[in-house]
């Protein structure tokens, strides 16, 4: 039987999944609301999927795994309102399901380490609604569902390189600050390596070796690229939107030991200065 992911929400790492499993001989759909985009997800072999309770049953009648990395909003998860029946009427049928969250489920631990057995306890109103998205994902039954709690997310056209060279690149300085990120070929090889290995009902945390302060990675950044670094701004006195501001309210650091032991991962870029090396290189 041929493999069909679905991919509701087919965003920056649901595309790089994407990349890995097309030559794998699998057949991808993605949705979006976007003409122009669906060009560019055929350009890329995707097969688009309108955002539509009609066009994602359809899609979901051929799928044989399903990847979620809509987020949600402030009235519940996207997908779960579009098509709730048809998702429940699927569910036992999917060989797979993940379902990409964020490590701000687990609030701010004041620089301290987290695992996948810490109880979540977000400071904030996204980490919130990512806690109440993952609940309503977990009521479903038999659902085979894998929660990936994702760190800051970089990579090609994606991070620090960008911010230096358009010029918006901050130096914020709170002191103990630290903050855990993970390279997209990263998550693309862990979403891989669950796939072929399912255990429903996981939850891993994707991120590399080294959480960091922002700061220090901006300075590396830079250093790379050979450009000036934005000058220091204290963190109590800085101008930062509410979204800016709410970035710094959570600081720890997070244990990747599971998708290593239960998944075999290798980690491509195990720490940032890897993963900017490469990037600089491409």
């Amino acid at each position: 039987m041929k493999n069909v992911l679905l991919s509701l929400g087919h965003g920056y790492s649901a595309q790089a999944l994407a990349q890995r499993l097309l030559p794998q001989g699998w057949t991808v759909l993605g949705t979006t609301r976007d003409a122009s985009k669906a060009e560019r997800l055929r350009s890329a072999g995707v097969v688009p999927v309108d955002w539509t309770p009609q066009a994602v049953e359809d899609a979901l009648a051929q799928a044989t795994h399903l990847l979620v990395s809509a987020g949600p909003d402030a009235v519940g998860d996207p997908a779960l309102r579009l098509a709730p029946q048809a998702i429940a009427r699927r569910a036992s049928s999917l060989a797979w399901v993940g379902y990409l969250s964020t490590t701000g489920v687990y609030g701010d631990q004041a620089g301290g380490w987290v695992d996948e057995t810490t109880p979540p306890d977000p400071s904030t109103r996204r980490g919130q609604m990512r806690v109440a998205a993952e609940a309503a994902w977990q009521a479903i039954p038999d659902l085979p569902l894998h929660i990936f709690r994702l760190a800051g997310i970089y990579g090609p056209g994606r991070g620090p390189f960008e911010k230096l060279r358009r010029g918006t690149a901050r130096r914020i300085i709170k002191p103990g600050q630290v903050f855990s990120r993970i390279h997209v070929e990263d998550i693309a090889q862990t979403l891989d390596a669950s796939i072929r290995q399912p255990n429903p009902g996981a939850i891993y945390n994707l991120c590399d070796d080294d959480p960091a302060p922002p700061q220090e990675v901006i300075e590396f950044a830079a250093a790379l690229l050979g450009v000036p670094l934005p000058e220091e701004e204290a963190f109590d006195t800085a101008e930062l939107t509410p979204m800016a501001r709410s970035f710094y309210a959570e600081s720890k650091r997070v244990s990747n030991r599971r998708i290593k032991e239960e998944l075999g991962v290798q980690l491509i870029y195990p720490d940032y200065s890897a993963g900017l090396r490469a990037l600089q290189g491409a």
